[in-house]
């Protein structure tokens, strides 16, 4: 063991390669961009994470909604922001990864414009039908589909998703058609009604439902079965081979800001979900898969899910508008 002179040497030499940025950090609130609104699964997510932060951190993490522009306007504030680690961004998929392959323009650049700090979870998707409709797979729900063309449809709150089951839709000639997504409680409401019996989003919007019986889970979208559903498929134990995006929230900044500050935020991040009580209440018990990677790991990521989104949104035959 080294004496005590000894540890204080080797304290001091560790302090002397930290960045002065990252040993001082943060010493003013930090900002977090979103590209959705209030009330939706990252803006509430920052918010319980950043309650936890500023606990030790005592500078407040204030969330700033951008919506708007397909998820565009959230990713050109982020972009344009300064990178000096006081300003971090929770983005979707569509700004990191499938914008680039559904528009011919956006303001910013996803490859080269963001640094990435940590992927903290995959938000597990649910296809649920109806009750009314009585069908238990999705193979019963094509073969309903067929027998009553043109008069079911769909609806789903993502770009992936939806070409997901326009994939779905001609693979299993299902005759089904889409309507468009306007918030999960209108969402909800309109599959309970039958006015629009099937729907593919956010677990945690259908739990009370399910456990009602009001609606019924068909496939999740995870790589492994969901611990709230476990007697509910995956699509991949259903026989779907095609590629296949989940719906995420990356937290990113700005590119430049040093990586000190970066690995600080992650760090911090994967501390408090990786604390039983809050992965629990705040991740598993709302339908969120923690995952908390490294900037490296999730950069990797990012890499192959935009290579899967362009693979996706080209044998869809989307002309980029």
């Amino acid at each position: 063991m080294l004496p005590r002179v000894g540890l204080l040497a080797a304290a001091l030499a560790l302090a002397e390669i930290v960045p002065a940025a990252a040993q001082d950090y943060p010493i003013r609130p930090i900002r977090v961009l979103t590209a959705t609104s209030a009330g939706g699964t990252s803006d509430i997510f920052m918010r319980v994470i950043g309650e936890e932060m500023q606990k030790r951190w005592r500078q407040p993490i204030v969330v700033e909604n951008r919506p708007g522009g397909g998820m565009t306007i959230g990713g050109r504030a982020c972009a344009e922001a300064a990178n000096d680690g006081y300003t971090i961004c929770i983005l979707p998929a569509e700004t990191l990864a499938y914008n680039q392959f559904l528009f011919k323009k956006i303001p910013y650049d996803p490859e080269r414009d963001f640094a990435p700090i940590t992927n903290p979870f995959f938000n597990t998707q649910v296809l649920v039908a109806a009750a009314a409709l009585h069908v238990s797979t999705l193979a019963e729900l094509a073969a309903l589909s067929k027998a009553k063309p043109g008069t079911m449809s769909y609806t789903v709150p993502s770009v992936p998703l939806a070409l997901f089951m326009e994939r779905w839709t001609k693979v299993n000639d299902a005759d089904l058609v889409r309507v468009p997504f306007k918030g999960g409680g209108e969402a909800s409401n309109g599959v309970l009604s039958g006015a629009t019996p099937v729907a593919f989003f956010g677990l945690s919007n259908w739990l009370p439902h399910i456990r009602a019986g009001a609606v019924r889970p068909l496939a999740v979208d995870g790589e492994s079965r969901s611990a709230l559903l476990p007697d509910v498929p995956t699509l991949r134990e259903l026989g779907y081979e095609g590629p296949l995006t989940r719906v995420y929230f990356g937290i990113v900044a700005p590119v430049g800001t040093p990586f000190s500050i970066i690995a600080t935020l992650r760090n911090e991040m994967a501390r408090i979900g990786g604390e039983n009580g809050f992965r629990q209440k705040r991740l598993i018990d709302m339908g969120l898969e923690p995952v908390f990677d490294t900037p490296d790991e999730f950069a990797r990521f990012l890499k192959e899910d935009r290579a899967r989104s362009e693979r996706i949104a080209r044998e869809s035959g989307l002309v980029p508008q």
